[in-house]
């Protein structure tokens, strides 16, 4: 009794279990496997591990973001969009539980990593694990030239961009947010809306993953500045490409260094490390060069934020950090539990946007005098709203993850070839391309904007708020390999569906229950968004 462990290409050999499924993203057909015996409800129980797990990796997080390299990782600020750790971590306890029943599971999995921290466990009968050294030795490769060409681009951008220096006025008040491409130079910002309007002397910083065009395009405004202006090509030539997260595994329960160590190698094996250490360089000189009177941003408590956080602090300067858009259960990186330093990386003041997220604030651990309610800038009650039709098209919205965008595409496609018609709207910050058919369409009018829908589905996002404030009927769509991050306050649910049973819950569903906007979210208080920026009113 227990779990056979093996990987997809020795499954032929095995010849007797209870049930089967495929984990840390293995993808099989399972020729040579029953259908009928394919495990069931595995989306369910993958969501269902994964927030039981959440404590594990907010301790994991607490140690490994003391360690002296944590400051580029992602899985050291416990992000779910940004790591899989928790997913990981998921699938360990899940394989654990079928360890301990009275039945045979065969699990199937290529992850090398994974594979070996699973056949560690008791009641687990493990065969050859997948080779692994090849595996970790492309990574580091791919991770040098990607870091490296990252350096590059850096070095550019921060020559091409110097001149925005003048935009920025010493000691003045300032937000720092992403290129988002709602974002004008007529005063509008896509997080902080009217604010710069409202208060001319607000200055604008363009986090460093807004590309040169587009910030050249925000600075016409005179008031806009890219954190590239900050920066040193020769820093961004001669250290970025050696920019690598290093845990030290001795630190860790031997019972997740593999997955610990996994983690590492897929951050290294791309530029993100390299991206996160230039933000915090060009963050760094920007403030010592400019000494901003206060500093607000969009606020989700990731390694650069927290850097962001301390080096304020050093100079006196006043943070807030503007809690933007949406929580949920599942976006662990809000909870300060995984801050090594506790309250020394968390913003003077964290501002929510309402009354549910700032609830959820307080039960994740933020101290009642940190958090000040200061109003939606970014989610607007909505003035239109589409109407309900039922043979109206389904409305899917693509989440922001490009492999869980991929995967609803395709499940989007499967429903349009029976014979629906689906809208598909591309998340803004992240454009996919997919081919067009009579009945499967992309559009770039938002979700509030379209005249009549009969379906929004979505997996990750705020726009299931807006399908619950337009009385929309609305599913979330999870699979079995990815966590559709569910972004819903306490009290407020949509129905779940996996790629097994979407079709029939089309036809099901029926329009959400009443949820008033105004008890998610508050209207924004500008004379406390003065008071936080420094600004006399």
């Amino acid at each position: 009794m227990g779990v056979m462990l093996r990987c997809s290409a020795q499954i032929q050999a095995v010849d007797r279990y209870d049930e089967w499924f495929a984990i840390g993203g293995t993808e099989t057909d399972a020729p040579d496997l029953s259908e009928t015996s394919r495990a069931k409800n595995i989306p369910e129980a993958l969501e269902t591990a994964f927030v039981a797990c959440r404590d594990t990796w907010w301790q994991l997080g607490k140690v490994l973001s003391g360690q002296k390299t944590a400051e580029v990782s992602h899985a050291a600020a416990c992000a779910s969009f940004g790591s899989d750790l928790g997913i990981m971590l998921a699938w360990e306890r899940i394989v654990r539980q079928k360890a301990a029943a009275d039945s045979v599971t065969l699990v199937i999995c290529d992850d090398p990593w994974l594979f070996r921290q699973l056949a560690a466990l008791p009641n687990v009968d493990a065969a050859t694990p997948p080779r692994i050294l090849k595996r970790r030795l492309c990574l580091y490769l791919r991770g040098f030239l990607s870091r490296l060409r990252t350096g590059s681009r850096m070095a550019r951008a921060a020559c091409r961009l110097q001149r925005q220096q003048e935009n920025f006025a010493e000691g003045s008040p300032a937000i720092v947010v992403y290129g988002h491409p709602d974002s004008d130079a007529d005063g509008y910002d896509a997080y902080f809306g009217q604010l710069m309007n409202r208060f001319p002397e607000l200055r604008r910083l363009l986090h460093c993953d807004c590309s040169p065009d587009r910030a050249v395009e925000l600075a016409a405004d005179g008031r806009t500045a890219a954190l590239h202006a900050w920066g040193s090509a020769i820093f961004a030539l001669a250290c970025l490409p050696l920019k690598r997260w290093r845990p030290d595994l001795s630190e860790i329960a031997s019972e997740f260094r593999w997955i610990v160590q996994r983690a590492a190698d897929l951050e290294n094996g791309g530029g993100s490390p390299a991206m996160i250490a230039w933000q915090q360089h060009c963050q760094k000189r920007w403030l010592s060069s400019r000494r901003p009177r206060a500093i607000s941003w969009p606020w989700e408590n990731f390694s650069w934020e927290r850097d962001l956080v301390r080096l304020a602090r050093a100079r006196d300067v006043p943070t807030t950090g503007y809690q933007h858009t949406v929580i949920g259960p599942h976006q662990f990186n809000y909870c300060i539990r995984a801050n090594a330093d506790g309250l020394v990386s968390i913003p003077d003041v964290v501002a929510a946007n309402g009354p549910a997220y700032r609830r959820e604030l307080l039960a994740w651990g933020m101290p009642e005098e940190r958090i000040e309610t200061v109003g939606a800038t970014r989610m607007q009650s909505p003035v239109k709203l589409p109407l309900y039709k039922r043979d109206a098209p389904v409305f899917f919205a693509l989440s922001g993850s490009l492999p869980v965008a991929e995967r609803q595409l395709k499940v989007a496609r499967r429903i349009a070839d029976a014979g629906r018609a689906v809208l598909v709207k591309a998340h803004p910050m992240y454009p996919v391309c997919f081919e067009q058919t009579e009945r499967l369409r992309k559009t770039a009018t938002g979700l509030v904007a379209q005249p009549e829908l009969s379906v929004v589905v979505y997996s990750t996002g705020s726009i299931a708020l807006d399908a619950i404030f337009a009385k929309l009927p609305c599913v979330r769509l999870r699979f079995d390999d990815r966590i559709s991050i569910d972004i819903l306050p306490e009290g407020v649910q949509n129905p779940v569906a996996d790629k097994s049973n979407i079709s029939d819950l089309l036809d099901a569903v029926g329009q959400p229950p009443d949820v008033a906007w105004e008890d998610i979210f508050s209207p924004p208080d500008e004379t406390k968004w003065a008071e936080r920026l420094g600004i006399a009113t």
